[in-house]
């Protein structure tokens, strides 16, 4: 895929970011058709077939041996994460809480550069960070704001909520790790081949069995792989060719967006509070990342 025009290579990226929006969702859908672990495996295995046909086959011999392995390992965590959090929540309103605890993983990224690779940042970054770690508490909380209903909730699905977690750091972590380390290799679509591997071994070793394939559930497992692959080949697109700043900036209303695509698309009801919570994520984040970029002006 060649895209000239920095416009053009902007409107992929934006693009990217309203496909990505609906992951959380259709994850979800696909997993009560599929099962937690066939419907991961399933979507991956798409998605890495799309992005060979999109991106062809990564350069792997340009690429340094560290970012080979450190690179896959947090991008498979990241993704195996993800779709096992959102597959194993209780309901579907857990599910679209846990797709706002994975988007902690602006914020921490900033907090990681800091620390890997020498990012300088203004105060802005403390009440930021304070910001959307509020917003989760917020979130999950439910009603008012109780650290005792907190725990309840986490300790009603351990298991995803830890994954949720295990998503933010590990993404933020990936995303420092491709910066310092990766040369400008692009090495997503090997990274979801490993991905399904890593998946479908699961799924071997489980006692689930993929059902009877219909027209609905390949339909949505379809948009599901169109969402991941898509969004990460015009993604890639965007940054390396278009407005950064701005698509920058549109990347921290996806907390927002893929909770109001999840709730239509799975029928959920939201309170306030949790849209609330939402916004405060997304907010804090976007302090965290103002912080970076200020500093960068001035000196």
């Amino acid at each position: 895929m060649q895209i000239n025009s920095e416009r053009a290579a902007t409107a992929c990226g934006l693009v990217a970011i309203l496909l990505w929006s609906t992951a959380a969702g259709l994850i979800r859908s696909v997993s009560e058709r599929f099962g937690p672990l066939g419907g991961a495996a399933l979507i991956y295995t798409l998605g890495a077939v799309l992005l060979f046909v999109l991106l062809g086959r990564p350069r792997v011999r340009s690429t340094s041996w560290f970012y080979l392995i450190m690179g896959s390992a947090l991008f498979v965590a990241y993704e195996v994460c993800l779709s096992l959090a959102l597959g194993y929540a209780s309901n579907r309103n857990q599910a679209i809480e846990l797709g706002v605890v994975n988007y902690l993983w602006p914020c921490l990224t900033v907090l990681l550069a800091i620390v890997m690779n020498g990012q300088k940042a203004r105060w802005m970054i403390v009440p930021g960070t304070a910001l959307a770690l509020f917003g989760i508490l917020w979130v999950v909380s439910g009603n008012g704001l109780s650290l005792a209903t907190v725990v309840t909730h986490v300790n009603s699905n351990p298991l995803s909520y830890s994954l949720a977690v295990g998503c933010a750091i590990t993404f933020a972590l990936y995303c420092n790790v491709t910066r310092r380390y990766a040369g400008g290799q692009n090495l997503v679509m090997l990274f979801f081949v490993l991905t399904a591997g890593v998946l479908w071994l699961k799924y071997a070793a489980s006692s689930e069995v993929i059902p009877a394939f219909t027209l609905n559930s390949s339909a949505q497992l379809v948009a599901a792989g169109v969402a991941m692959a898509g969004g990460y080949a015009l993604w890639n697109l965007g940054i390396l060719r278009g407005n950064l700043t701005l698509l920058a900036t549109a990347s921290y209303s996806a907390p927002v967006l893929s909770s109001a695509f999840a709730a239509l698309w799975l029928g959920a009801h939201l309170t306030a509070q949790f849209w609330q919570g939402a916004v405060l994520v997304t907010a804090g984040s976007l302090m965290c990342w103002q912080a970076t970029r200020q500093r960068r002006q001035d000196g």
